[in-house]
């Protein structure tokens, strides 16, 4: 196994349309706003950024994404990552009545040397650290939107 390769799959019931929940989702640049774990995300031209996260353990996190897709239609927004994290990230909308479920997958190896030393005795704690920023994530999402 590779303990430095992760999958993450999660899950947002949000009361939002789906265009409002797509429309603040392709906004990376906003995501500060109302994601508190991510510091800070400054574009680098029309299709990239450097993005600047960290969560409830005592490390931080600095990648550059680049969009790889962003289809409104199917309400699927894709990135590539690399830096402290290797792989992509995707959002997929679907509409669920009068809100949205939207679906975040996650393929990523870690690069960062302190994240790699701790890899066996500290994957349960950066799973966990996921878990809570995603889910602070969705709340402040909620929030942006209005439908806390």
């Amino acid at each position: 196994m590779n303990w430095t390769h992760y999958r993450f799959h999660t899950l947002w019931h949000l009361p939002a349309p789906v265009a409002a929940v797509y429309t603040a989702l392709e906004r990376a640049e906003e995501y500060p706003r109302w994601w508190p774990q991510v510091r800070s995300v400054t574009r680098t031209d029309d299709t990239s950024g450097v993005v600047r996260i960290r969560a409830t353990l005592p490390y931080g996190l600095t990648f550059t994404a680049r969009e790889v897709r962003r289809d409104p239609a199917a309400r699927v927004l894709e990135i590539a990552m690399s830096g402290d994290l290797d792989g992509w990230a995707r959002w997929t909308l679907e509409a669920r009545g009068s809100g949205t479920l939207a679906r975040y997958e996650q393929v990523v190896d870690v690069h960062k040397p302190l994240l790699r030393a701790l890899a066996v005795p500290g994957r349960p704690l950066f799973r966990a650290n996921h878990r809570l920023m995603m889910r602070a994530g969705r709340r402040g999402l909620a929030g942006y939107l209005g439908t806390v």
